[in-house]
Order: structure tokens, then C-alpha cells, then sequence
């Protein structure tokens, strides 16, 4: 399955285009190599996030054409998530 493809169906980027837009920017790695929207995934892939602040490291547990949102959780598994700025502690 495409790569845009696949992170819209597991839902973890909300649009298509906008997948097919991070990943063209190469802000998106499969297994530690940069991939453009068109790279294949599959199972046992790791793919590493980097959207806004934020870096996810997932890997892949299955691949479905379609699926509903409760189930798509389901797809992947979070290995890491860090920010680029921790907010957590800021005093006022």
C-alpha cells in the first residue's frame, strides 16, 4: 500500500493530500530511510512522524484497504513519541 494511503487509512494524518505533502517534504522515513508518498509499506515496517513539534516512531502491524475508526488503532503500534519543545514544566 502507497504510503499517504496508508497513513490516512490508520488514520494518523487526517488527509491524503496533506500525507502526500509531509511525505514529499521528507519529514516521513520507512525503516530509517526517507520515503516519498508513492513508497510501499507493509507489515513490520517502522515509519518515523515528524508533523509539526512532534516526532511519532510507529511500526506497522497490518495493512487493510479500508477500515472504521475504532479499528484503526489497530493497524500500528506507537513506539516513541517526543516533541521538539516540552511545555510541561514552564512556570507562571
Amino acid at each position: 500500500m502507497r504510503l499517504d494511503k496508508y497513513l490516512k487509512v490508520a488514520r494518523l494524518i487526517k488527509r491524503r493530500s496533506v500525507a502526500k505533502d509531509i511525505a514529499d517534504q521528507g519529514r516521513i522515513d520507512i525503516n530509517g530511510k526517507t520515503a516519498k508518498s508513492s513508497s510501499d509499506v507493509k507489515s513490520g515496517d517502522e515509519l518515523t512522524i515528524r508533523f509539526g513539534n512532534k516526532t511519532t516512531t510507529i511500526e506497522i502491524e497490518r495493512i487493510v484497504e479500508t477500515t472504521k475508526k475504532d479499528e484503526a488503532e489497530h493497524m500500528y503500534r506507537i513506539v516513541s513519541e517526543t516533541y521538539a519543545q516540552d511545555f510541561s514544566n514552564d512556570s507562571k
